[in-house]
């Protein structure tokens, strides 16, 4: 399977840590908080040595990293990690699957757009873009089975879910060059799902045939089947890991809003243990300050029903001030932690020990 989000060119981030926000930036009041728990998302190299893991993972923790979510699964990385007192969580793409065996013995399986091609054999944007639909039991209890299996394995403390969603009906603004679109209204090819049971389900619920809708891509009913078509998912996921008393967490686009609008993923009404909201400045073309604005958003909608762990792209920021001004930036505006995507240096390990210390002596200061 692809790493994760081949839209992405990654950058190398270099310079040593520094700190403090940018003249002049406020920051709103968040909520107060307990210890933070930070985590990393990464894909296991197996020419890892168990060394040099022990020291990577030490580094980590002493930095305040709790958790690690690995993106395939690696019994040395596993252990190594939970050796060094981190949380090892394996994480899962969910809706998007491109398995050869999967689209040969299952294309009925895979989402079909407004404009009636099939992911199976027309993926939208990129070849790994093959998204299952919701709608099918078949597909569920498929998922399921991958969960159970996953939470089997004593070494994995938890599930962690990404690509939990339809296909991007719209992509963040930075992306719309990179495959020449101006996705300034919902264009068919990239508007899922509308296979027969997608219908047929509709119709059930609502009582409407979506042929009759003028724009469908418009309805409102037609869009909250969708958002409860993955949220059903979702929570079922979230009872098998119940049933095994482990964590579930999961991947998703930075706001309520933007992931409702631009994937139908209604994540704050999920049943997680914890949220990391992919909060990618760069890719919305925002400023580092945004990143506050999105996760008082989320916190503000999850009203306290679980922690958000604020997403980053390391990439995307142009030094290590920038890194922490963001770190400090969610953690000010109410972030449970921060979650990071990207080369995880000694410098960003660096920001965010710093960032860490400056939260903590302005909350001895302002109390």
């Amino acid at each position: 399977m692809n790493s994760r989000r081949n839209f992405l060119k990654s950058a190398c981030i270099a310079g040593a840590a520094a700190s403090v926000l940018p003249a002049g930036e406020v920051l709103a009041a968040g909520p107060p908080r307990k210890s933070s728990r930070h985590w990393v998302w990464t894909n296991p190299d197996l020419k890892d040595t168990g060394s040099a893991l022990s020291a990577r993972y030490k580094s980590y923790y002493d930095s305040g990293v709790r958790g690690i979510f690995f993106e395939a699964d690696s019994p040395l990385h596993f252990k190594a990690a939970k050796a060094a007192g981190l949380e090892a969580h394996r994480w899962m793409w969910t809706m998007n699957r491109g398995e050869k065996e999967l689209l040969a013995v299952h294309p009925e399986w895979y989402a079909i757009s407004r404009a009636g091609k099939s992911c199976a054999d027309h993926p939208p944007y990129v070849d790994y873009y093959r998204w299952l639909c919701p709608s099918r039991p078949e597909v569920k209890e498929y998922l399921l089975s991958n969960v159970r299996s996953i939470l089997d394995k004593d070494y994995v403390d938890g599930i962690h879910l990404d690509y939990v969603r339809f296909c991007d009906v719209v992509l963040p603004v930075n992306l719309w060059s990179n495959y020449h679109i101006e996705q300034t209204r919902e264009l068919p090819e990239y508007d899922f799902c509308y296979c027969e049971q997608c219908r047929s389900r509709f119709k059930d619920w609502r009582g409407i045939d979506i042929d009759s809708i003028q724009y469908p891509e418009a309805s409102l009913s037609w869009r909250l089947f969708r958002y409860q078509a993955i949220t059903e998912i979702v929570n079922s996921i979230a009872a098998v890991a119940r049933s095994y008393r482990k964590d579930i967490t999961a991947a998703v686009f930075p706001t309520p809003e933007v992931a409702r609008r631009n994937v139908r993923q209604d994540w704050t009404n999920w049943n997680l243990s914890g949220v990391c909201p992919m909060i990618y400045h760069g890719f919305y073309k925002e400023p580092v300050s945004w990143i506050g604005d999105a996760v008082a958003e989320g916190v503000n909608w999850l009203n306290g029903k679980f922690p958000l762990y604020a997403g980053l792209f390391i990439p995307d920021f142009k030094s290590p001030q920038e890194i922490q001004a963001g770190m400090e930036y969610a953690m000010k505006n109410g972030a449970a932690g921060i979650s990071l995507f990207g080369d995880v240096t000694e410098d960003v390990l660096n920001a965010l020990r710093s960032s860490n210390k400056a939260l903590r002596q302005r909350e001895r200061q302002s109390g």
